[in-house]
């Protein structure tokens, strides 16, 4: 049904608002979802990783596309033009549950980011968020430090946070002088990891 593709990190799989009308599975690496507010403040909706299916919206209905793909790592995908992948989602029962339970399982995550938006400070969703990206991407060390392997700016650290870019300087710089993390070029360690649970929790 569709063909192998391949893409260099930082290449943009899809573009938002496109009419282009396919659908990803991944075979491997990461994926970054993004979308552009109107005060041009890039919102991170998530990570996506091997074995999952994106841009399955406008794969199916054939709609512009609502984010941006973009991979994060070297990227192996299956892409699935929308003339083959929508017969074969409304013909198959078993596949079109698998896509509303893919569709309703984003929207509850889109909730829960909401709410923690609300409800959290700015600190605990940056420690969650980098203790949540270790237990997926990261390298633990002799020394108990964890090496998160992805390249992730601060500008995408923020949107995954759901802070500013200001907000996530100031946190990380105090962490830095409190030897909590280390930050370079897209490049996070973690050298206080229990400490990091610690402020998630901490309010």
């Amino acid at each position: 049904m569709g063909s192998r593709r391949h893409y260099a990190p930082d290449e943009v799989m899809i573009r938002e608002h496109d009419s282009s009308d396919y659908a990803f599975v991944l075979l491997d690496g990461c994926v970054k979802v993004s979308t552009i507010a109107h005060d041009g403040y890039q919102a991170i909706l998530g990570l996506r990783d091997a074995g999952e299916l994106v841009g399955e919206l406008a794969g199916s209905d054939g709609g512009l596309r609502s984010a941006t793909l973009t991979a994060m790592t070297e990227v192996d995908a299956l892409r699935l033009p929308a003339i083959s992948f929508g017969p074969f989602v409304r013909a198959d029962p078993e596949v079109a549950a698998i896509l509303h339970r893919t569709v309703s399982a984003r929207l509850r995550e889109a909730d829960r980011s909401r709410v923690a938006s609300g409800a959290e400070s700015a600190q605990q969703r940056l420690a969650a968020l980098l203790l949540h990206l270790s237990r997926r991407y990261g390298s633990p060390q002799p020394t108990g430090e964890i090496i998160i392997d992805l390249a992730l700016s601060q500008h995408d650290l923020a949107g995954l946070a759901l802070t500013s870019h200001r907000s996530l300087g100031r946190i990380l710089a105090e962490w830095r002088h409190d030897n909590v993390v280390v930050t370079g070029r897209r490049r996070v360690v973690l050298v206080r990891p229990a400490e990091l649970n610690r402020l998630a929790g901490s309010g």
